[in-house]
């Protein structure tokens, strides 16, 4: 099963190492990772894709609460919640009639385009990953030049909050 974790930890160096050494020592992988600091400019907020049962991301939980580094952590699987990806698509559009049709996709799936050269478009769009998904196989009958995801990340619904 599929859950995301996310840390509060400290904003030093070697926090983002050591805890991806614990995944990496344990033979768990991390299918998407994002850091950023928080509003307070000592802390991180690291948000974990992983997958396993619940005996395994129980676990994980654990281990992860041992380190030195993490302040607080919350499952946020076992809560309702909102998660969001952002991408970078970069698409060759050398022919009027490509830039429109590129144009039209991008609209519909309330991308934006933020670039625009001699003969391509970069588009910005955000959602769940499978919107992402959807857009990038409605892309297939162009060429895209590059494809830069963000990781997911999330936060829960109503009361729920992972702060100090």
């Amino acid at each position: 099963m599929r859950h995301i974790i996310s840390v509060l930890l400290e904003n030093e160096s070697g926090a983002l190492s050591r805890v991806a050494g614990l995944f990496s020592a344990r033979g768990y992988n991390i299918e998407s990772l994002t850091v950023a600091p928080t509003d307070d400019p000592s802390l991180s907020r690291m948000t974990i894709v992983t997958s396993g049962s619940d005996e395994i991301v129980e676990q994980i939980t654990k281990q992860l609460n041992k380190l030195i580094d993490v302040i607080k952590l919350l499952d946020m699987t076992a809560y309702p919640h909102i998660e969001r990806e952002m991408a970078l698509v970069k698409v060759r559009v050398p022919e009027a009639a490509e830039r429109e049709e590129v144009k039209r996709l991008a609209d519909i799936f309330r991308g934006r385009i933020i670039d625009v050269a001699h003969d391509s478009y970069v588009i910005e769009i955000t959602g769940e990953g499978s919107k992402l998904d959807a857009f990038l196989v409605a892309l297939d009958a162009f060429t895209v030049l590059e494809v830069v995801r963000s990781g997911v990340m999330g936060i829960a619904r109503g009361d729920v909050a992972l702060q100090i």
